[in-house]
């Protein structure tokens, strides 16, 4: 037998608009039958998630659904029959958006409240007969809670949508490049293992060395290794930020927070890098009143737009760089010294070009392979070549390395690469502009044992460089110490 509910809405001419005859309505999604029976149309109201509540057009409830019983904490059965206007007197819930329905005769959505002070969200539908009068209100209810945590968890996805766009407009070449970590010397082979080590934790890490010496390349492998490798990597260069728009650019402001801002706001690099890694190179270049900012999202994890009242929480790794002296700035008050110990976590000391020389041609020859493909040349060193990059000693570091080869690959004529075919780079490769090596003439010792060894030094240098003619790897070589030793010795002459 049908329950009361289910056959008082099956009698309701009304509901002729559904096809339902005495033993079968229509059922348009059924891929296994053209039909579905009486009793499987009850499964799908008794079993529907929303609450389903039916009325006539006087507010008698002629159906209602199990779940309507448990948003209104009640027997739905009891309610059948009964008129809306006296469930709200009742204090069951309130307000009717049934009645609300009838009177407007459209659809109505709205909140109303169960009698435990529970927030309802529901939607009145009308029905008309043949008069064009409201004959039924179907109206379909949920928890207003549920269906804000949907409406947030969209707002969360389209916030991910926006970070992703802001990632892709803050980015013009593809996160992970220009080129790849190559290493030879035990130097960069320790720290690239350590830097292995340090990726699969979230520590912050602080990247020190002169310009140009890969401190975003070592930032970039660490993220690559890290477990948020397929999320953002944000490089961001703090000295090339213009000092008023660093707050803007670093959290972001909502529409109209300040004159040409864009209507449609825009997410800092902290929201942008979310769940990712923000490298901030040049950190020493930061003003100090932009430091305590950046210090405090770093002790919260929070960010506020420019011009916003919402708080958002952020997950982003961050590494720090510089070619600076912190410490020495502390002390000269232009770096907060809480601010350096925030971001100290994981020091790692970058040494320049000319301390680990075994990387030079494993560099050029990358740095060639990468031209070579990009022109769609076949050019290669040539000894001497080979012999001007193993003796400069590389100001510029790898940057300066990477320049030299590109120039070269560039402006040769030939498939020959040769330094001596070219001024500039000529020029810049003599070694004789970089140190004297000219012999000192002998002369008579005198003074400290001390003094005597250091004289017979210099005279000794001098003359392996000479013989040398001037070339620093061969010399130091030939010395048995190290090329930077030899720079050293060599520039501490009086």
């Amino acid at each position: 037998m049908d329950s009361p509910d289910l056959q008082s809405l099956i009698k309701y001419p009304e509901f002729s608009n559904f096809h339902i005859s005495e033993n079968e309505c229509v059922d348009t999604l059924s891929t296994n039958k053209k039909f579905c029976s009486r009793e499987d149309f009850k499964q799908v109201i008794a079993n529907s998630y929303d609450a389903i509540f039916v009325i006539d057009g006087a507010g008698n409830v002629i159906l209602c659904n199990p779940s309507t019983g448990n948003l209104l904490d009640v027997d739905s059965q009891k309610l059948i029959g009964k008129n809306v206007k006296d469930l709200v007197k009742s204090g069951l819930y309130g307000p009717s958006i049934a009645m609300e329905t009838v009177e407007k005769r459209t659809v109505v959505t709205g909140l109303m409240k169960n009698r435990h002070g529970a927030n309802i969200m529901c939607t009145g539908t009308p029905i008309f007969n043949e008069n064009n009068e409201v004959s039924m209100v179907i109206v379909n209810s949920r928890h207003h809670d549920i269906i804000q945590k949907y409406l947030e968890a969209l707002d969360n996805q389209k916030r991910n949508a926006d970070r992703y766009k802001g990632a892709a407009a803050y980015l013009n070449y593809k996160n992970l490049d220009p080129y790849q970590v190559e290493a030879k010397s035990k130097k960069m082979i320790d720290i690239l293992a350590n830097s292995t080590r340090i990726a699969k934790s979230d520590s912050t890490v602080m990247l020190s060395g002169e310009s140009g010496s890969g401190k975003e390349i070592v930032a970039k492998f660490i993220h690559r290794h890290s477990l948020r490798a397929k999320e953002p990597f944000i490089p961001v260069n703090c000295a090339a930020i213009p000092s008023e728009l660093l707050e803007s650019e670093f959290f972001g402001y909502v529409s109209g927070a300040f004159t040409g801002a864009s209507s449609k706001g825009k997410p800092g690099i902290f929201e942008i890098a979310h769940k990712g890694t923000l490298f901030l190179d040049e950190i020493g270049e930061l003003p100090l009143a932009m430091q305590s900012k950046l210090l405090r999202v770093i002790e919260t994890g929070q960010v506020q737009r420019l011009g916003s009242t919402t708080v958002c929480q952020t997950d982003t790794r961050l590494i720090a760089a510089t070619n600076r002296d912190l410490q020495g700035m502390i002390d000269e008050k232009l770096f907060r010294s809480d601010l350096y110990y925030r971001l100290n976590v994981i020091p790692i000391h970058l040494p320049p070009l000319r301390e680990r020389p075994e990387d030079i041609m494993v560099l050029a020859e990358k740095f060639l392979k990468e031209f070579n493909r990009k022109y769609s040349y076949e050019k290669e060193f040539t000894p001497q070549t080979i012999r001007a990059l193993l003796d400069y000693s590389w100001p510029g570091n790898v940057r300066e390395l990477r320049n030299v080869v590109e120039r070269m690959v560039v402006c040769s004529p030939g498939n020959h690469l040769d330094f001596e075919n070219d001024a500039l780079i000529n020029k810049r490769m003599m070694p004789s502009n970089d140190i004297p090596y000219l012999p000192i003439a002998p002369k008579s010792y005198s003074g400290t044992l001390k003094d005597t060894l250091k004289a017979v030094e210099e005279e000794y240098i001098s003359q392996v460089l000479a013989e040398c003619n001037g070339h620093i790897g061969e010399a130091a070589q030939r010395l048995g110490i190290h090329r930077t030793m030899l720079y050293r010795k060599t520039k501490s002459k009086p």
